[in-house]
């Protein structure tokens, strides 16, 4: 027996709020102009938002308007936070991209697009749950969605603020699958009004039934994980009343393992957020996500970790590795099941955007509980209709049961 731990943070939380302001920027840069090349940093601090990076584009975007309007809709509306849309200040200091990254990835023919960047990306998918994600991060993300309902309903919990964080420690078989939840860890800011014995009483009697009934509803069986004798601790140091920016200065990448695995599969280092999508730290990402994940479906593995390589300016990747942690159900070494992965998926830049439609304005959503593990779905956006999470299909599964002959 063994017990792992991931941890989520919410909307409001000072590098989430960076991570949706430097998405909601390229959204609105791809909606214009669909080649845009973006890579947008932000920093939020108390009263102050500073947008910068490296941008070509043919579009003109509001900078001013498109950070209210995100700091808006994550609930940052009142003075007393010290950090609010309609007052804070907004500073741009977006610049034109070197045109030496740009000689490197354009090329006459586009699916000779050469990486944005050199690189190490990896994708991980298991079978602990209905998305293919460890039950540690789907749990804590799961928490702080629901935390985030209540809030934005704004009829139960009424002194709740947008800044929240959760962990969700989960005990282990020796044969690595989840038994129960060991620990539960819930943070989140709240009115100077409200008491921590009031708090920790809704967390219980509030938030806690409603995680429940949501994954009733769902027919979950992470349900099953959560029993009566879990410990929960709800804001430990008694009191959590600023918070955001004006608590913690945010930037941009700085909740990369809360973005994808919770610490179970490995991350290259790469930010997603802000950054369009011949930037292979995010594009890649997402394809050895999808390609993991399709594995683990098709029954080739009960876990599988991709690592996926590039150099800037080249278009097909340097390496493919491929762990399936020993435990592969097909006959054939992991090294031979990478061969086989580079020949049935085209992991050149320009075929991964084509494949996911990674051109289209789909990213802010991403931005706040993970890019991993969510649900596809399809949106009508001026008259056009996208795919988001995409990578998140099961859609080579056929392919891969027979080209594995499972």
């Amino acid at each position: 027996m063994y017990l792992f731990t991931s941890e989520s943070v919410s909307e409001g939380h000072p590098d989430k709020v960076a991570d949706q302001i430097s998405d909601a920027v390229l959204d609105k840069f791809l909606s214009a102009d669909p080649n845009s090349k973006v890579a947008c940093e932000t920093l939020c601090t108390t009263g102050l938002v500073v947008v910068s990076g490296e941008v070509k584009s043919e579009a003109y975007v509001d900078i001013q308007s498109t950070v209210r309007e995100v700091v808006a809709k994550i609930g940052y509306n009142r003075s007393e936070l010290m950090f609010e849309a309609n007052s804070c200040g907004v500073l741009s200091a977006i610049h034109e991209q070197s045109p030496d990254i740009n000689q490197g990835v354009e090329r006459e023919n586009p699916d000779d697009q050469g990486a944005g960047d050199q690189g190490i990306m990896f994708g991980f998918a298991c079978d602990e749950t209905a998305s293919f994600m460890p039950a540690t991060t789907t749990l804590s993300h799961i928490i702080l969605k629901k935390l985030a309902q209540i809030r934005h309903q704004g009829e139960l919990m009424t002194y709740l603020r947008p800044d929240a964080k959760s962990q969700v420690t989960i005990e282990y078989n020796d044969n690595g699958k989840p038994n129960r939840v060991h620990t539960i860890v819930i943070s989140t800011q709240h009115d100077e009004s409200a008491s921590i014995e009031l708090i920790k009483s809704d967390i219980q009697n509030i938030l806690m039934p409603a995680i429940k009934q949501e994954l009733t509803q769902n027919n979950d069986h992470l349900l099953g994980l959560i029993d009566d004798q879990y410990i929960l601790h709800v804001n430990p140091t008694g009191k959590f009343v600023i918070g955001g920016p004006a608590g913690d200065t945010g930037l941009t990448g700085r909740k990369i393992i809360v973005d994808t695995y919770g610490g179970r599969g490995a991350h290259g280092g790469g930010a997603f957020s802000g950054k369009d999508s011949s930037k292979v730290d995010r594009s890649a990402a997402y394809a050895v996500r999808y390609i993991a994940k399709n594995m683990v479906a098709a029954g080739i593995a009960p876990a599988v970790q991709i690592q996926i390589a590039y150099a800037i300016g080249v278009a097909k990747p340097v390496s493919i590795y491929v762990n399936t942690f020993n435990k592969a159900n097909v006959d054939m070494s992991d090294g031979k099941i990478a061969e086989k992965i580079e020949k049935i998926f085209d992991l050149r830049p320009a075929k991964i955007v084509e494949r996911f439609g990674l051109k289209n304005p789909i990213f802010e959503p991403t931005a706040a509980y993970g890019h991993f593990g969510r649900e596809p779905y399809t949106e009508v956006i001026n008259g056009k209709e996208m795919q988001f999470f995409g990578w998140e299909k099961l859609d080579a599964v056929d392919t891969l049961k027979k080209e594995f002959a499972i």
